[in-house]
């Protein structure tokens, strides 16, 4: 069992950054691949970006002004958001699973609670 716990969510203006964490615990961290996906009102959850072993993924919306980092000697997942736009409103979701693809699919095996992202223009 895997156990995930964002924070770092927020109230921020347009062109401003703010950096999500995602805890990890219960299994071995280093293991697993890492993501996060985001889903705005009336939308569906998406896909934002992961991380395996040292390959990371990026939705195009975000390329370029989001970065995924993982410590695994701390078990945290980062998502640094720069250059935030109103569009990047939304509650933000960290997941885990042993497999990239299924994760980058939009099935992971393991999500967290989330954390709310509100950027105002």
């Amino acid at each position: 069992q895997v156990q995930l716990v964002e924070s770092g969510g927020g109230l921020v203006q347009a062109g401003d950054s703010l950096r999500l964490t995602c805890a990890v615990s219960g299994r071995t961290f280093a293991s697993v691949a890492m993501g996060w996906f985001r889903q705005a009102p009336g939308k569906e959850r998406e896909f934002v970006a992961s991380i395996g072993w040292t390959d990371t993924y990026y939705a195009d919306s975000v390329k370029g002004r989001f970065t995924v980092s993982r410590d695994n000697a701390k078990n945290t997942v980062a998502l640094q958001m720069n250059s935030l736009k109103s569009e990047d409103t939304a509650v933000y979701y960290c997941a885990a699973d042993r497999a990239i693809g299924r994760l980058n699919s939009g099935s992971p095996s393991y999500w967290g609670q989330g954390t709310q992202v509100t950027v105002s223009s």
